[in-house]
């Protein structure tokens, strides 16, 4: 393959409970130094777990650890965000979500879309962000 794909799945075993047969990952390193992070909830990337159910605040700072750790392993860091796409199921949640994100990607100074939408692929997820970074030649 082209590009180095990072923690494959297959759906099938991440949501047993639909008929899903997808082959995905959580993170894309294109050929080159861009690199593409899934979309991050509340979940634990170790067990899939759901955490901080009920709690906007709580799943965003698991979704903003889960972006941190897996950029690390794709070799980039949080300050190499270059875009985040940010989706609540309820906008009363805008607030309390960016004042998380915003500590995470302090001084870093990224485009952002923020895109309320009705549901998220399970219920209890109330937040999702996925993000693009790019690594700089220096730091390759």
């Amino acid at each position: 393959m082209a590009h180095t794909r990072i923690r494959k799945f297959n759906t099938k075993d991440t949501y047993p409970e639909q008929n899903l047969d997808n082959d995905l990952c959580q993170t894309v390193v294109a050929k080159g130094s861009m690199v593409f992070v899934r979309g991050q909830i509340g979940q634990d990337l170790e067990t899939s777990k759901s955490v901080a159910v009920g709690d906007v605040e709580g799943q965003t700072e698991q979704a903003m650890a889960n972006i941190a750790m897996l950029l690390g392993e794709a070799g980039a860091k949080l300050e190499h965000v270059c875009k985040i796409t940010i989706y609540i199921v309820d906008p009363r949640y805008r607030e309390d979500v960016y004042r998380v994100v915003g500590k995470w990607l302090k001084g870093v100074y990224p485009v952002s879309t923020g895109i309320v939408v009705s549901a998220l692929a399970r219920p209890e997820w109330l937040v999702e962000v996925d993000s693009i970074a790019v690594i700089p030649e220096d730091a390759q």
